[in-house]
C-alpha cells in the first residue's frame, strides 16, 4: 500500500519486557511477518531501561522478513553515535536493508537519572541535533568525520563498512514540542505528533522531512461491530489509569503530558472516531481511531491532506487485526486518487 502513495505505514512491536523469553520471540516475529504483508514501511523498535537491546530486535526482525525495516529508538545515553552509525552499516552489508532512527530525546525522568542524565528537556533536543548530525554525517561522507560541538567533539572519524547511499536511514524526530519541531527542521527529520482530536491539525511550521502521526487503529465493517472489539479489547481497568497516573508524573514528554491531560479531561466518547481510553488505562501510548474502515479512512485522509504523510500505527493485535488495516489504508490511497 505504501509503495503506490507518498504515505508511509509503520506498525510497533510488541513490549519485550511484558513477554516471556520464548512466547515473547514467537510474538516478535509473528507482528513483523504480519506487518510486510500488509505492506508497511516498517516497524518501531522501542527501546528504555525495560526492553530489550533495540538492535537485537532489530536483527530478528531482518531475520524472519524480506523488505520491512526496523525505525530504531535511539537514546543518546545508551550508545556512542559512532556505535550507531556502525549498526546502521553492519545491517545494511548483512541484509542490504535500510533501517529508520527515532531519535529520542527524553523519556522517563526515572531512566535518565538511573543514568546521569540531568539535562533541560529542551537542552536534550540541542544535544540530540548534535548527536544525529554526528550519525549523518558518518553514513553519508567516504571521507573521515571532524565535529566540534557543545556536547560531542569527534576528530577525523571514519565509518567501515561505507554505507550505500540508497540506503541512508529515514528519520524522526518528537514534533509535540517546540523544541522537537526545531531539531526536526535542522535534521531534515519528520516531525512526528500525537494527535489530540480527530480534527487534523493545521502545520506548525515547514519540516522538509514531513510530518507524521502515533496512531492505533480499529477498523471494521461497521462503526458498531468496531467499537464492539474496541470495548473488548480495552475494558475499563483502574490498575492502569492509576499507572498511567504515576507514569506521568516521571515523564517529561510533552505528547505525554498533553494526552494525559485530555484523558483526564474525559473528553472523549464513542460518538466520534477519537478514543482516549487504551492511553488512559495505560494500554497504549497514543490515541485510537475506531470506526468503520470508510470513516477512518476519510480520518486518515485528513491527515494527508493536511500533510501528514508518515504514521505509525500501535502494535496489530492479530494478523486479522492487520488486514483490516490494510483495506482501511487501501481506501485512503482510493480516494487520493480519485482526489
Amino acid at each position: 500500500m505504501a509503495s503506490e502513495t507518498a504515505i508511509k505505514i509503520f506498525t510497533t512491536c510488541p513490549v519485550s519486557a511484558a513477554e516471556e523469553p520464548k512466547a515473547g520471540r514467537r510474538r516478535l516475529e509473528d507482528v513483523a511477518v504480519w506487518s510486510e504483508q500488509a505492506g508497511c514501511e516498517g516497524i518501531l523498535v522501542f527501546s528504555d531501561n525495560r526492553q530489550l537491546d533495540a538492535w537485537l530486535v532489530s536483527q530478528t526482525i531482518m531475520s524472519v522478513t524480506r523488505q520491512l525495516c526496523p525505525l530504531v529508538a535511539i537514546q543518546p545515553a545508551y550508545m556512542h553515535a559512532y556505535s550507531v552509525a556502525k549498526m546502521i552499516a553492519s545491517l545494511a552489508f548483512l541484509h542490504g536493508r535500510r533501517v529508520y532512527l527515532n531519535m529520542v530525546a527524553g523519556g522517563f525522568k526515572n531512566d535518565l537519572a538511573a543514568l546521569n542524565d540531568a539535562t533541560p528537556h529542551d537542552e536534550r533536543y540541542v544535544r540530540l541535533v548534535e548527536y544525529t548530525s554526528i550519525v549523518q554525517n558518518l553514513l553519508r561522507s567516504p571521507e573521515a568525520v571532524t565535529f566540534d560541538g557543545k556536547y560531542y567533539r569527534v576528530t577525523n572519524l571514519k565509518l567501515t563498512p561505507a554505507l550505500p547511499a540508497d540506503l541512508m536511514p529515514g528519520v524522526m524526530v518528537s514534533g509535540s514540542s517546540a523544541a522537537g519541531q526545531d531539531a526536526a527542521r535542522v535534521l531534515g527529520a519528520t516531525a512526528i505528533e500525537y494527535p489530540t482530536n480527530s480534527a487534523p491539525s493545521p502545520a506548525t511550521g515547514v519540516v522538509s522531512g514531513g510530518r507524521g502521526i502515533r496512531i492505533g487503529v480499529i477498523a471494521r465493517g461497521t462503526d458498531d461491530e468496531a467499537w464492539a472489539v474496541a470495548h473488548d479489547r480495552y475494558p475499563e481497568d483502574r490498575k492502569g489509569q492509576l499507572t498511567r497516573k504515576l507514569a506521568s508524573k516521571v515523564s517529561d514528554s510533552s505528547w505525554h503530558q498533553k494526552l494525559d491531560a485530555l484523558a483526564d479531561a474525559g473528553t472523549d466518547d464513542t460518538q466520534g472516531p477519537y478514543w482516549l481510553v487504551p492511553f488512559q488505562n495505560y494500554k497504549a501510548m497514543c490515541p485510537y481511531l475506531v470506526g468503520s474502515h470508510e470513516r477512518i479512512a476519510g480520518e486518515l485522509a485528513g491527515y494527508v491532506d493536511r500533510g501528514f504523510t508518515t504514521f505509525i500505527l500501535d502494535e496489530p493485535s492479530s494478523e486479522e487485526e492487520m488486514r483490516h488495516v490494510a483495506t482501511t489504508f487501501e481506501l485512503v490511497t482510493q480516494r487520493r486518487a480519485a482526489a
